[in-house]
Formats: structure tokens, sequence, C-alpha cells
């Protein structure tokens, strides 16, 4: 798809400014006020893009494109460093067009919270914490995926529980509820977990005092508690993202005793949404050219993190601080290709929010189909 150009290009501006420094010149007005210095004024028609992304290998593309920065030039689009994992310059074509401030978040949750109090206008974190959001009339759309699958239960070491038909056995065996931690409420682990779960007949609840349920889900706030609970007892076992099941693993505080891929039915949650990017509206109308140009730079991105694995785990474990064994095993796959099958995995999560209650807006009651519109804007993926 083609540039949306809507905004003067450097380019363009310098022979605006200059043109105009002439016509000035000529009629002995240099000195007029109301025409600003070039350079000063383009540094203020720079879009600012105000991104936010998670310390997770979901959003590898996004840290090999900061760690590569100029090396991706032959992109045609890459992220100038001004200060490294603070502050970008978005360069397109070989013009500056964007300042990208980066804020890490913690989880879905908090990046939702940082959209919402407009403290960010571009951010990569979980589907359905971005629905959450925009049910909650929080202005943004929802651009595409950055990656499908990447999402697992962990157990303690030498537990036994192994797929899904030992996970049931291992429930049938106990006379009280598991407790299963997760890092935020609308987390796509949490969120697969509970919507298998729920297809299965397997009740849960969050509520502590309900024994008759199957499994207790307990909120850890932070993907950096997921193994401490483990360890402490505080969980029976945790569901979240990669890199942490697999940290676990090399690690020895846990095994991986179930790749949610691998939930009934047979193949229905493969290559499952996970997370996004999304953007807020007014960037979206004011700065599309700073969108696409992004989006662009993470398509590229994403099919150079899948060609070279190797480059991309030793990037990803030294920018999150990972062992890098523990990042060759991740069974992420990036893209940002919005396909049929991960808009199918993205009405379920509809369903499953809605079955869940906890829509209370515009997508309360709603199918996916009835309100793409609201949720997504495709143009600059396709």
């Amino acid at each position: 798809m083609g540039s949306l150009k809507v905004h003067l290009t450097r380019r363009d501006f310098m022979k605006f400014s200059g043109g105009a420094m002439g016509v000035a010149a000529a009629c002995g007005c240099c000195t007029i006020p109301l025409l600003l210095n070039s350079k000063e004024a383009y540094a203020q028609a720079l879009a600012r893009i105000n991104l936010s992304y998670i310390f997770v290998d979901h959003q590898a593309p996004l840290m090999v494109a900061m760690h590569k920065g100029e090396a991706f030039s032959d992109f045609g689009m890459y992220l100038k460093p001004i200060i490294d994992k603070q502050k970008y310059r978005l360069v397109v074509d070989g013009m500056e067009i964007s300042d990208v401030e980066i804020i890490v978040a913690k989880s879905g949750s908090e990046a939702a919270t940082l959209f919402a109090q407009r403290h960010i206008n571009l951010a990569s974190y979980s589907l359905p914490a971005a629905m959450v959001g925009i049910d909650a009339g929080t202005p943004m759309k929802i651009l595409g995926p950055v990656h499908t699958e990447g999402l697992a239960l962990v157990f303690p070491k030498g537990s036994g529980v192994k797929g899904w038909d030992g996970f049931v056995a291992h429930l049938k065996e106990r006379g009280e509820p598991l407790k299963i931690g997760y890092h935020s409420p609308t987390s796509a682990p949490k969120m697969v977990l509970e919507g298998g779960m729920h297809r299965a007949g397997i009740s849960f609840t969050s509520d502590p005092m309900d024994m008759s349920a199957d499994v207790l889900m307990v909120d850890l706030r932070a993907t950096s508690s997921l193994s401490p609970a483990l360890i402490s007892k505080q969980v029976d076992a945790w569901v979240g993202p990669s890199p942490h099941p697999q940290v676990a693993e090399h690690m020895g505080t846990g095994e991986i005793a179930l790749d949610l891929r691998e939930l009934p039915p047979q193949g229905y949650w493969h290559d499952f949404p996970c997370c996004i990017i999304a953007a807020g509206d007014e960037i979206i109308q004011s700065n599309p050219d700073a969108v696409m140009g992004f989006m662009s730079l993470m398509t590229k991105t994403a099919e150079y993190c899948n060609s070279n694995m190797e480059e991309t785990a030793t990037i990803v474990s030294d920018w999150i601080g990972i062992p890098v064994e523990a990042a060759r095993k991740s069974t992420v796959v990036y893209t940002t290709t919005p396909s049929e099958n991960w808009v199918r995995g993205a009405g379920v999560y509809m369903d499953v929010l809605n079955e869940m209650n906890t829509f209370n807006g515009d997508l309360k009651g709603k199918k996916i189909e009835d309100v793409m519109n609201r949720l997504f804007d495709f143009r600059f993926v396709s």
C-alpha cells in the first residue's frame, strides 16, 4: 500500500520555506517574525509517537528495530537512535518524519490505562486488553498483529503434568481448586486458557472462597511475579507469555506442562492472536504517514526476525536480560498480517469476553463481524 501523504515531507517543507524566504527577501522583509527558521519549523512539524511495549519476546520486532537502527536503512525506513532504548527518530525514505518516545509497560492492562490517559498513542500489547480499552471508550484502533502463539502453562519441575489430558487428570485428582497465576486480567495467556477451560466444561473462579471450582485464577499483577509465586507455593501453576516459560525451564524453577496451542479442539488455537499493535485515532488521522512508516518497519522487521532466529534470540536475551538458551526456545511466529484465521481468533476473544460479561460498552453482546470497523484499521498492513 502506498504512503498516505497528508503532511509536508521535509523536502517539500524546505522547498516551501525556501521559496517563502525568497519572496520575503525580495520584499525586504526577511526579518518578519511569522516566518520561522526552516530547521525549527521542521522540528515542530515532526509527528510525535509515544510508543509503549512490554518486556516479552512477543515484541521482538520492535526490540530488533531499535537495536539495529540505521542498519535497517535498506528497508526504506528505520529507527535512528537518539537515546538508546528511550528515544528514536523514525526515518522513511531518507526523511525524518517522527520522534518516537519509548515507554515500557508492565502488562497489557497498564498499556490500556496509558492509552486511556493519553500518555501513549501507539503500543504493542495484548489483543484482549486492547478490546477492553476500546469497549471502555478509548479512541484507538488495532492495526494488526505483531506475532502469533508463544503462550504456555507452567507447573513445578517434576510435577509430571504433561499435555491437556495430563492437566485434566491432575484436576480430577485434587480435592481443592488448582491455583493458577497470571500476570494481567486481560492478558492473552489468561484469556486463551480460560477460553479453553470454558469450552471443555472446566469451572474456574477468581473468588478464593469458592471451593466448588476446579481452578482458582490468581492475579499476580506482573510477569516478574510468575516464577516467584510458584516457588513460594502461592500458586500451583502459572500461565504466561514467552519467554517466561522457557526461562523457568532453563532456570529449573518450573516446566512447561502445556503449550496453549494444544488446547482442545485440536488445531483450533493454532496461530492464535496474542499481542497486537494499536494506535490512537488522533495520530491515525493527523499523521497517517508516521503510522504507515512505523507499521511498514514492523512488517519488514517481523520477516527479518523469522529469517534470523539466532540473531533475534541474541538481541532479545540481551535486551530483556534472559539467558540466550531460553530465548532460542521461543515458539513465537512474527507477523503483522491479520489473516483470516487471526481474525477468527479475535472473534473467539470477543465471544469469551462477552460470555464473561467483561464488556459494558460498544462491544457488549456483539460478534466480531459487527464491530470490525470499530476495532480495526488494517490499511497500514494491507
